[in-house]
C-alpha cells in the first residue's frame, strides 16, 4: 500500500486545522478520503497521548471552563429510534478548560453533558495542576458536585450564571437564540476574586473551535459521522492551537507561555509524533 509522503501529510493536516472539511481537503490535496481519515485517526491518537503526558504540573492561576455543543451521526431529533440514548448518536459536547493567563487548553473531553462526564473532566483538570487555582464555570449544575469531588476545599470556585431574555418569536428560533441580557456571579467555594469571575476567554475559544474545526461549524453538512473521529479531530485542533499557533495577544504559543514548549512547533513536528 502506498504511504503518504511527509509533504502530503503536511498539506492534509494544514487544510484540516484551517477549518476545511474532509471532502474539501481531498479536493485540495488530491488525497483520497480513506487516507485522510486514517491520518486523522493516527495523528489524533498521537496528539492526545502527547498532551496527556506533557500537560502536567501546570502552574496555572485562573481557569475557565465551558462545554460546546455539536452532534454526531445526526441531530438529536433525527436519530433513529434504535440509536436514541446511545453516545455517539445525536448531541455531543466538548468540555474545555483554558488558562486565562497563558491561553493554554489545559484539559478537554468529548462526550455527553451528564454529571458523569462533568466528574471525569474536572478530575482530569485537577490532576494536571500544581497549585490552588481560581475556577470559573457557567451555571451547569453538574459542575457543583464534580468540583467538590475533584478539588475538595482546595479551590476558589465561582459560577457565572447568564440571564436570558424571552425566547424569540416562533419561526425565528433557528437563527435567533434568546439574547443574553446579563450575568450573575455566584461564589461557590473559597474566596474567588470577583474581578476574575469570567468566562470570556473560554467563550472566545469556543468561537475559535467553530472557525478552525469544520466539524463544529454550525449549519453545514461537515459534522462527524463517528464519535471517535470527532475526538481525534479535537485532539489535533488543540495540539495545533497549544503548540503551533502564535496567539495574537501573547505573541507566542500558549504552550510557550505556559513553559511547556520552548519554540513554535511546525506541522512537520506535530506529524512527527506518529514516529
Amino acid at each position: 500500500m502506498n504511504k503518504l509522503t511527509q509533504a502530503k501529510r503536511v498539506q492534509v493536516i494544514s487544510s484540516l486545522v484551517e477549518g476545511n472539511s474532509v471532502r474539501a481537503t481531498c479536493r485540495m490535496t488530491g488525497v483520497c478520503k480513506k487516507a485522510v481519515l486514517k491520518l486523522l485517526v493516527d495523528l489524533g491518537s498521537a496528539c492526545a497521548r502527547y498532551q496527556d503526558e506533557h500537560l502536567r504540573r501546570l502552574t496555572c492561576q485562573r481557569i475557565q471552563c465551558d462545554e460546546i455543543w455539536s452532534f454526531c451521526y445526526a441531530k438529536e431529533k433525527n436519530v433513529p429510534e434504535e440509536y436514541k440514548g446511545k453516545l455517539g448518536f445525536g448531541d455531543i459536547w466538548t468540555w474545555v478548560a483554558i488558562d486565562a493567563d497563558t491561553k493554554l487548553i489545559v484539559s478537554y473531553l468529548v462526550g455527553g453533558r451528564s454529571a458523569e462526564y462533568a466528574s471525569k473532566f474536572i478530575h482530569d483538570l485537577a490532576s494536571r495542576l500544581a497549585n490552588r487555582i481560581q475556577l470559573t464555570t457557567d451555571g451547569h449544575k453538574a459542575y457543583l458536585r464534580a468540583v467538590e469531588g475533584a478539588f475538595g476545599a482546595d479551590v476558589d470556585y465561582a459560577m457565572l450564571e447568564k440571564i436570558y431574555s424571552a425566547p424569540p418569536r416562533e419561526g425565528q428560533a433557528r437563527y435567533s437564540p434568546a439574547e443574553c441580557c446579563g450575568a450573575r456571579k455566584v461564589k461557590i467555594q473559597g474566596n474567588p476574586e470577583e474581578a476574575h469571575i469570567s468566562t470570556s476567554y473560554i467563550e472566545r475559544q469556543n468561537l475559535t473551535m467553530r472557525m478552525s474545526l469544520r466539524r463544529m461549524t454550525r449549519l453545514t453538512n461537515a459534522f462527524s459521522k463517528k464519535l471517535e473521529n470527532q475526538a481525534h479531530a479535537v485532539a489535533i485542533h488543540f495540539m495545533h492551537y497549544n503548540f503551533a499557533k502564535v496567539h495574537q495577544t501573547i505573541r507566542v504559543t500558549p504552550a510557550m507561555e505556559a513553559g511547556v514548549a520552548d519554540h513554535v512547533w511546525s506541522l512537520e513536528e506535530i506529524i512527527g509524533l506518529l514516529n
